[in-house]
């Protein structure tokens, strides 16, 4: 097909999944493989071709990400448990002071991020911003925004996370790269997006927004404090699997790769071992140090595999789509036709996954997509390096989030909020917040 009727083709598939979660409230995952037959069938796939396509697309996704997002999830569920999260809070607003709360929220959302979804992280540390803003002073809004930025910055382009994993496996990026490149993304996108835009866009004394707390844990004590863990042993906890991985790709560039250290360092510094490594050291460290027994830590595993279930499904069925695009031709095709455009690939990328999130409001569904549309770009573009363009995607996927994602409203009942400042704060935040990651992405591809 040329390249006209396979845009049509796109479209028209990225509408009915965009028809199918949003109007018809279907599941995301069964709107993607919807959609992953609809454009077998109008690409004319080989019928005996379809099912095979989408069980390799399934297989080839999960195969690796499994077990990384459910020992992730574990991970998270013991930062929870423990008080951890609450430590970190406490100690960064003693060391740094009341006037920083803002930026301290902020590094908090990005620390704390790294091992959970941002939904889960957000209903994780929504009370901490109560008694943050309590104890400084100011409106939860002006604490509550960096927070939700950051933790959706840390959820589209750092790995461990699922969807930057998973679009760093299907281009084909070292998530070492990723890890360090998607940091010094991520820390000047969330200090500008949300510290510097909750400073000057929301008043830090709204009445409206501090006379009424409810909801908050109340403030910090030295009794209550006494039974949390270590601030340095949390936050060790919370890096080590980045500091693995990170570390393996520091080594590939300074050993041979024929070495037997650099074999070794290799199986460790995989994500999968790097995971398995940071939770057995968090199952110490913030579980039997503090007075867990192992049947309470047996109960915290299993109950932290639930909540992936969808999540496993949208990856799943999102690697089946992708492998349909690429099977018939549609990625492909599209991505000679826009090498040939006198517009960037990584502005392309961007604006993919921008648009995918604000059509589908789910930035794994946004993203997972955007990286089967985009990863023939890498074909036909040599020099440009794959932990970039996914940077790219990240950063698109953290743009407009608005009603079409869940984010949205809760940040919108847990800050007790209208739709309206919803709008004014978290979507124009976030949509700042990805102009700038976008900003130092180009920046980094003219020395990476």
């Amino acid at each position: 097909m040329d390249t006209g009727p396979l845009l049509v083709v796109l479209l028209i598939a990225i509408a009915l999944i965009v028809l199918l979660i949003v109007k018809v409230r279907m599941h995301p995952s069964l709107a993607l493989l919807i959609a992953a037959f609809f454009v077998a069938f109008v690409t004319r796939v080989p019928l005996d071709k379809i099912i095979d396509t989408i069980e390799k697309g399934v297989g080839d996704t999960l195969g690796f990400l499994t077990l990384i997002i459910g020992f992730g999830a574990v991970l998270g569920k013991l930062l929870e448990v423990s008080g951890g999260a609450q430590r970190l809070a406490q100690t960064m607003l003693r060391v740094f002071g009341k006037q920083h709360a803002t930026i301290i929220m902020a590094l908090l959302g990005l620390i704390c991020g790294i091992p959970v979804f941002v939904e889960v992280g957000f209903v994780l540390l929504v009370p901490l911003v109560f008694v943050v803003a309590k104890e400084a002073g100011i409106s939860r809004l002006k604490i509550g925004i960096p927070l939700a930025t950051s933790l959706m910055v840390v959820h589209c382009i750092l790995p461990p996370h699922p969807a930057a994993t998973a679009i760093a496996g299907t281009l084909h990026a070292d998530i070492g790269t990723v890890i360090l490149l998607g940091l010094c993304v991520a820390v000047p996108s969330v200090l500008v997006g949300g510290v510097l835009f909750a400073h000057f866009a929301i008043p830090a004394h709204d009445p409206a927004l501090i006379k009424d707390e409810e909801g908050g844990m109340g403030s910090f004590d030295e009794e209550s404090e006494k039974k949390l863990p270590g601030f340095g042993i949390t936050l060790l906890t919370i890096l080590l699997p980045l500091l693995i991985m990170v570390t393996r790709t520091i080594c590939e560039r300074m050993l041979p790769s024929d070495i037997l250290a650099m074999k070794w360092i290799n199986v460790i510094g995989n994500p999968i071992s790097a995971l398995t490594i940071a939770l057995l050291f968090a199952y110490w460290s913030l579980g039997l140090n503090k007075g867990f027994g192992l049947k309470q830590l047996q109960e915290i595993t299993d109950g932290s595999f639930g909540p992936i279930g969808g999540i496993l499904l949208i990856i799943g069925a999102g690697g089946a789509f992708n492998a349909v695009l690429t099977a018939s031709g549609v990625a492909p095709g599209l991505a000679k036709a826009f090498s040939h455009l006198p517009v960037s690939p990584i502005i392309l990328a961007w604006l993919i996954a921008l648009i995918l999130h604000f059509a589908v409001g789910s930035a794994t569904v946004a993203m997972i997509s955007a990286a089967g549309i985009v990863l023939p770009m890498l074909a036909a573009n040599p020099g440009l390096s794959p932990a970039i363009l996914a940077l790219a995607i990240g950063a698109g996927a953290i743009g407009l989030t608005h009603v079409t994602d869940s984010l949205f409203w809760m940040v919108k009942e847990y800050l007790h909020i209208s739709v309206p400042q919803a709008y004014k704060t978290l979507t124009v935040g976030t949509s700042i917040t990805s102009v700038i990651a976008l900003g130092v992405t180009l920046l980094l591809s003219l020395v990476v």
